[in-house]
């Protein structure tokens, strides 16, 4: 078994291109039934604002990979300069459950959540063919920067403006240097939403504070899945989800939309409508798309295996030896 960490996945490099196609390989492999992924098991104790999570998934079809992913999320880690989510991911031989990999990283979450907003992107550009993109992220920590990095890289210079607010503020030196002649900081959420045709949030916000009504045509990745008071969305009929069973749930927007307008699984479309059967083609070009994804153990697991081969072929990673 070998052990990689986050920088073992920096040495091998991010390729966002193959990262969003993975992603879509696994929406079709799933859309041919040739995935297991069981709702994701929530542990709570003592302080219930923090949660430990347990994703295990199998992906077949070319991947042929089994395995687990076990991120502990804890809001107030940033007080005592930790990161917010710790993510493991162990991967196991589909013939013989021998572990086969251990991945300890941070990055990798980060990766998976932004190369599924790609393929999301990439979907909606195809389909609606902006004349520009501009782009608005709230919430500018690891999730943040990745979405900035992923979008810089698969949208090149259809990338023509970005806005970027945090609660925090945020320093202009952590901005990508080749970005920043088009970024602005901006010091009020609202001038974001209003400015940008995509918006990605990526906050741990406490409590909901997106009141307005989207513009028309935007594209909304809801990546933290609790900032939209239920109302301002309430009307968007292009409503995405990447499951509705895992997204219908845990105090999530869509939970909310569920409860108190009425939305129900028949009101929405998932992303392998969207993926395999161009389901954003059924709406009207100004119909804003909320994207609402939960994010599926299958994905995580599929990129896991994409770095563990990676890392076989480059020799890179620790060898684990196993006690007997």
């Amino acid at each position: 078994m070998i052990y990689l960490h986050d920088g073992h996945i920096r040495e091998m490099g991010t390729d966002w291109g193959q990262l969003a196609d993975l992603v879509e390989q696994v929406v079709r492999t799933r859309e041919a039934g040739d995935t297991v992924s069981p709702l994701k098991t929530y542990l709570r104790f003592h302080d219930l604002q923090n949660r430990i999570i347990a994703m295990p998934a199998f992906v077949g079809g070319s991947f042929g990979l089994a395995g687990l992913k076990w991120i502990a999320s804890y809001p107030d880690n940033g007080r005592h300069g930790l990161p917010r989510a710790h993510n493991t991911i162990i991967l196991n031989d589909t013939a013989t459950g021998r572990p086969d990999a251990l991945l300890r990283s941070e990055l990798l979450n980060g990766l998976r959540t932004a190369a599924v907003s790609g393929l999301m992107m990439r979907a909606f550009m195809a389909a609606r063919q902006p004349e520009e993109l501009r782009l608005g992220i709230i919430g500018w920590g690891p999730i943040g920067r990745r979405h900035l990095e992923m979008c810089a890289e698969l949208f090149g210079d259809r990338l023509k403006q970005v806005m970027l607010y945090d609660l925090k503020g945020i320093d202009p030196e952590t901005v990508p240097q080749s970005l920043r002649d088009r970024t602005e900081l901006v010091s009020d959420w609202r001038a974001l939403y209003r400015g940008s045709n995509v918006i990605a949030t990526c906050t741990v916000a406490a409590e909901r504070y997106i009141d307005e009504e989207p513009s028309a045509g935007a594209l909304l990745l809801n990546v933290s899945l609790r900032d939209y008071v239920p109302a301002s969305v309430a009307n968007v009929k292009a409503v995405i989800v990447d499951d509705w069973r895992e997204v219908c749930r845990e105090n999530t927007d869509i939970e909310k939309l569920h409860e108190q307008f009425g939305l129900c699984e028949s009101d929405a479309r998932t992303i392998a409508d969207v993926v395999c059967r161009e389901a954003l083609a059924d709406f009207a070009a100004s119909e804003p798309v909320f994207f609402n994804p939960m994010g599926l153990g299958a994905f995580d697991i599929a990129i896991a295996g994409y770095y563990w081969l990676r890392a076989l072929r480059m020799g890179i990673g620790l060898e684990l030896e196993p006690g007997i």
